[in-house]
């Protein structure tokens, strides 16, 4: 899947979650302190550090095989070793939550992934359940 829009907010990105039921909008906002990646779903915004593209692409890269994407929201407690757990975790580069938005920081095993993919950095499954991604 390649990226439908330019990715800034008169042209966001169209995405699918990885089971790809459902869809929603994301766009760089270069603007904000720090720079973020809006993500629209619904009426519903979350907003993830900018670096989170090129953070999560080298740590795939490092990683070198799948790694599943364990979403979850930010008052439930992520599984160890997923995408959503490094997202939060305060050995990852910016030491913490790359969700920006307090109440709203979950979800990056969601909603991260397909972004990645319709870049072209990495590969998602997209089975009902239980996907993984690796860097490509």
């Amino acid at each position: 899947m390649t990226a439908k829009g330019s990715g800034t907010k008169e042209d966001p990105w169209q995405l699918q979650t990885p089971p790809r039921t459902s869809e929603y909008q994301m766009w760089r906002d270069e603007s904000a302190d720090p720079p973020v990646i809006v993500c629209q779903v619904g009426s519903t915004q979350l907003k993830y550090d900018l670096r989170a593209l090129d953070d999560l692409h080298a740590m795939l890269k490092a990683h070198g095989d799948w790694m599943d994407l364990g979403a979850a929201d930010e008052q439930k407690d992520a599984k160890p070793g997923t995408v959503e757990a490094w997202g939060r975790d305060t050995s990852n580069p910016v030491g913490g939550w790359y969700g920006t938005r307090k109440g709203y920081r979950g979800r990056f095993g969601m909603y991260m992934p397909p972004l990645l993919e319709a870049l072209g950095l990495a590969e998602l499954t997209h089975d009902a359940k239980n996907n993984r991604m690796r860097a490509i």
